[in-house]
């Protein structure tokens, strides 16, 4: 059985989980407040999520929660210094021809930029046969659950961000069992928002492009991601649709596949402390930057896609300190 978990805070403040079924239906998860809680049940108890989740009590109107504002981030730490986000590029069979725009006006002649080098070993060698190790990603590190922004919330870029744009993308989510293996509890809808002037500039800043904000749609999915997603990311900007495009996800439409990228994250035993929760979004082949689309603060970026419900929704803003900001380091 495959259910949808959406967290929430009842009209009184408490936290509650609801479980969403194939028909839309939202009932309280008993067994469990949190996705986090409901994850160390299941593993505990060695059944799937939803199984966990049972039994399940009374309605609960999601889409009420979601206007009033009371739906929260699909995962969370109570130590948001626990939950690592991370992330992988070059993954998907369009990905490359963006990123290489971008990074090919800093070379000459026919050489191939690291970019295309990096996306053409994905192709490949992204897709091992069963028990042999593919070709390792791109990866990058973007923060902690700290940087984790709810539904309907802001993305707010640095104050001295050079470019806020999105990333519409898919999202694992992952919860370490005590004895360090990796469970992974869904997916969700993602918006892996970044910085693409700054790693315009030289593709050696991709590590400073992404400590960024991101967001997650409103859902976990758990079981199985669907072979071939299909979406659109939009900009609205006043109330109207500024920029729009399709984009495509799942292992039908990427380079790696999904077991693939968790193994060349998964391998490294700093990434299997128990307790830890890892968000860890796949990549994308879709940009409006790569376009030529300057996003503007008080845009609103939206990420749709089948087999999700509900949509990300978050504005653009920015930090409103000072543009120059000078850290002076003491010593002891």
């Amino acid at each position: 059985m495959s259910l949808r978990f959406v967290q929430l805070k009842t009209p009184d403040g408490a936290r509650a989980l609801a479980a969403v079924d194939e028909t839309g239906a939202a009932r309280k998860v008993g067994s469990a407040d949190t996705l986090y809680a409901l994850g160390q049940l299941a593993i505990d108890k060695g059944v799937s999520l939803a199984d966990a989740a049972q039994p399940l009590g009374e309605a609960i109107d999601v889409a009420a929660a979601l206007a009033e504002g009371r739906v929260l981030a699909p995962i969370d730490h109570v130590d948001p210094a626990h939950l690592i986000m991370t992330g992988t590029g070059l993954t998907h069979l369009g990905s490359a021809e963006g990123r290489d725009k971008m990074h090919k006006a800093a070379q000459s002649g026919e050489q191939l930029t690291d970019s295309m080098r990096m996306f053409l070993m994905g192709v490949e060698g992204g897709k091992p046969a069963d028990g042999q190790e593919g070709v390792q990603p791109e990866w990058f590190y973007k923060g902690d659950g700290g940087q984790l922004v709810g539904p309907g919330q802001p993305l707010t870029s640095p104050s001295f961000a050079k470019d806020g744009g999105e990333e519409p993308e898919i999202a694992g989510v992952y919860l370490i069992g005590p004895d360090g293996t990796p469970h992974r509890l869904g997916f969700c809808l993602a918006n892996e928002f970044s910085d693409h002037v700054i790693e315009r500039g030289n593709y050696l800043w991709l590590a400073h492009s992404k400590l960024r904000q991101a967001a997650l749609g409103p859902e976990l999915l758990s079981g199985e991601l669907p072979a071939d997603v299909r979406g659109a990311s939009r900009i609205v900007r006043g109330g109207q649709t500024v920029w729009e495009k399709p984009f495509l996800s799942g292992e039908a439409n990427m380079s790696h596949t999904i077991a693939n990228l968790e193994h060349h994250h998964f391998k490294y035993a700093l990434f299997r402390r128990p307790g830890d929760v890892h968000v860890h979004f796949f990549g994308t082949a879709t940009l409006s930057f790569s376009e030529g689309f300057q996003t503007q603060v008080g845009d609103v970026f939206e990420i749709e896609a089948a087999p999700f419900t509900l949509p990300v929704r978050n504005a653009l803003a920015q930090d409103a300190a000072p543009a120059q900001v000078t850290v002076a380091v003491k010593a002891l």
